[in-house]
């Protein structure tokens, strides 16, 4: 008479939540991590021991509806435009031509402008409304 059981136990590990808990001690490392230490990179900057100023002087071409041009509120004509730039750009070290067009212009008369500044080699920006309006 055999009394004993035949009987194994056999162990087992249960690994469906393993997942679940490797992502969120992940995420807490993570999170530790960056707010452990979060000035890495230290920088040194430069400084100054006067200040400068450069006055950059400013060009203003007006174009209105009716293509007229004006160069410092100056009436001038297309063909002298280039000339009466020309003169101001030489009165003054690095001028910047700001360029203030109706937006109801083609794009031609805008590209005829900021040829004769390319001639010139002038800097040149553009601006649809008056600093007022």
């Amino acid at each position: 008479m055999n009394l004993r059981r035949n009987k194994k136990f056999t162990t087992e590990v249960s690994t469906g939540s393993l997942n679940d808990i490797m992502f969120f001690l992940l995420l807490f490392f993570l999170i530790v991590s960056t707010l452990v230490n979060p000035s890495v990179i230290k920088l040194t900057l430069p400084n100054s021991k006067k200040s400068q100023t450069m006055d950059k002087q400013q060009i203003v071409v007006e174009v209105s509806k009716d293509l007229q041009y004006a160069v410092n509120r100056v009436p001038v004509s297309f063909a002298d435009l280039e000339t009466a730039i020309s003169l101001e750009v030489q009165r003054t070290k690095q001028a910047t031509v700001v360029l203030r067009f109706d937006n109801s212009l083609s794009v031609q008369d805008l590209v005829d402008v900021l040829q004769i500044g390319d001639r010139l080699k002038v800097k040149m920006i553009l601006a649809t409304k008056p600093p007022n309006g």
